[in-house]
């Protein structure tokens, strides 16, 4: 983006001005347009610069960056990734029956695939769900997992290999060196 004309624009509205005050103002505007233009330049590089972070906010996760190319600013454009289009993961998940919910997954045979979600929750219970998953000491993450894991299981609740329930007995597991 080529800032001169805006800059030749700032320094003509100016000495415009000093016309009206006479020949000692018009002296003087000619004196300041000089050191004036690197002071412009940059105010407007600033501008531009907040205004690319404004529209770099609108349009997350992609961006727009403003780098300075000589004395000109240059935009650089990073769109958003573009979505996935949606395959049926025969490999992952059992044919439904008729249309009816997939058949459930063997909780212990991980192969390793995962699939992320945007997953909003009011701030009251996302609180609690952070609360729930300290108490039994797993991750955010790992709790939501099991909690809809139980709920498609219709209520039965596997414990991944290696935990062990808690019986009310207050002991340590871990590792130690």
């Amino acid at each position: 983006m080529d800032l001169t004309p805006y800059v030749d624009n700032l320094r003509q509205e100016l000495a415009v001005a000093a016309e009206a005050g006479g020949d000692d103002a018009r002296a003087l505007a000619e004196r300041l347009t000089a050191p004036l233009e690197s002071a412009a330049r940059l105010t407007l590089l600033n501008a531009l610069s907040a205004a690319m972070g404004e529209v770099t906010r609108e349009l997350a996760p992609g961006s727009v960056d403003v780098r300075l190319r000589g004395l000109d600013p240059e935009f650089v454009v990073t769109a958003p990734p573009a979505p996935e289009p949606f395959r049926e993961a025969r490999d992952q998940v059992a044919a439904p029956a008729a249309g009816g919910p997939p058949e459930p997954v063997n909780a212990d045979a991980d192969d390793g695939a995962m699939a992320r979600i945007n997953f909003r929750l009011p701030a009251h219970l996302k609180a609690r769900a952070e609360y729930a998953a300290t108490a039994e000491g797993l991750s955010v993450n790992a709790w939501l997992v099991r909690a809809v894991s139980t709920a498609l299981d219709g209520g039965e609740r596997a414990d991944p290999p290696g935990r062990v329930r808690d019986s009310g007995s207050r002991g340590f597991t871990g590792w130690v060196r």
